[in-house]
């Protein structure tokens, strides 16, 4: 019986190849917001390797969005015009469709790179204030962040709709919305984190307000026919916060504004979070979003085997597999599944003579 995993998919008119996601995973090495010889290489060796779909790491739309000074941005022409030309690279090496993921840091903005410390970048050390829907620190002793008034909400609505243009011109097929891990779309839904008393706060709807005229605003600035996914944290993992509940209902309200996908994680919101992270911890998750939606999911977690991947699909718990640290380990982790559930891998011509079985589908690069 053919694999699940190799089929192609229809994402809202756009067809992925195969069902393996590369996941955004932030390199925190752009300088002033401009990827790099490192991204290229990093993002090209995914290309290479016969994935569906590659989404570029969480992505700044304006200069306070980033989580880190070290992390890409797409708000000025020489962001966008780096980006086209990795963009352009992956196409001539690979099948797969590319994503970039837009986002604003919010509270969670202004760090150090991981290796740094993870701390706080005062604005000495080119850090900058941090907005959020509510003036709620990230940790304790950390900076109270500025809470957004009206004009701080069209800002940004209007940066992410900007940024999205200019991943259209990059190139791009598919632009993937942050509302996840605690950054700012994320925080609005909370009610931990969104204490406010206007219209953008309080009931449900009101908490998936901003979230959702910031994808109206980016679903009509990117190409009718390429598609806009979102992706949540399901859960906070902390009782009174965001509930799998309220995830579903936000993706009816998604999918009413032309959502193509849901790309389902958890958690990240506050550190008193409860979660035991093991194998394919989220993607519970990913099938109750899925059915209840009534969209199709991409389940993301500890997922790191062929047939632990085949399952997922076949369960009916998602529609694509997304990883990430699995992909860092094993950037041709795609040829391995293929091998091993019996399907011919794409590779590139040049490699193909490198596959144990003698079969593949090669793809010609002219670079």
């Amino acid at each position: 019986m053919p694999s699940l995993l190799f089929t192609p998919l229809d994402a809202g008119g756009m067809t992925v190849p195969n069902r393996i996601v590369v996941a955004p995973m932030c390199q925190y090495t752009a300088t002033d917001g401009v990827p790099g010889d490192w991204h290229l290489v990093h993002l090209g060796q995914f290309a290479q390797s016969g994935p569906g779909l590659i989404l570029v790491e969480a992505t700044g739309v304006e200069p306070e969005g980033r989580i880190t000074p070290g992390c890409t941005g797409l708000w000025s022409d020489a962001q966008e015009a780096a980006f086209a030309r990795i963009v352009a690279f992956c196409r001539q090496v690979g099948g797969a469709r590319i994503g970039i993921q837009l986002g604003h840091a919010g509270r969670k903005g202004s760090t150090a790179a991981p290796w740094e410390g993870g701390g706080v970048v005062p604005a000495e050390a080119g850090g900058w204030r941090v907005p959020a829907p509510s003036a709620v620190p990230y940790l304790p002793g950390w900076p109270v962040p500025e809470e957004l008034d009206r004009a701080g909400l069209a800002r940004i609505r209007d940066a992410f709709a900007a940024a999205a243009r200019r991943a259209a011109r990059a190139g791009f097929d598919v632009v993937e919305l942050h509302a996840a891990h605690g950054y700012l779309l994320h925080s609005f839904l909370s009610p931990l984190t969104n204490r406010r008393g206007d219209s953008h706060g309080g009931s449900l709807a009101n908490r998936m307000r901003f979230p959702l005229e910031v994808f109206e605003a980016v679903r009509a600035s990117f190409p009718a026919e390429r598609p806009v996914l979102v992706r949540i944290s399901a859960t906070d993992w902390i009782d009174g916060g965001w509930t799998p509940d309220e995830s579903i209902a936000f993706g009816r309200e998604l999918k009413a504004l032309g959502c193509a996908v849901i790309d389902v994680s958890s958690g990240g919101l506050d550190q008193r979070q409860k979660l035991a992270p093991g194998p394919g911890y989220q993607v519970a998750l990913s099938a109750a979003v899925r059915a209840g939606a009534r969209l199709p999911t991409i389940a993301v977690g500890q997922i790191t085997e062929p047939f632990q991947a085949e399952t997922i699909l076949r369960a009916g718990q998602a529609d694509m597999v997304a990883l990430a640290r699995g992909m860092l380990w094993n950037p041709r982790w795609a040829w391995h599944a293929a091998a091993a559930l019996g399907d011919e891998p794409s590779m590139p011509a040049q490699y193909a003579r490198a596959n144990p079985a003698g079969r593949s589908k090669p793809f010609i690069t002219r670079t």
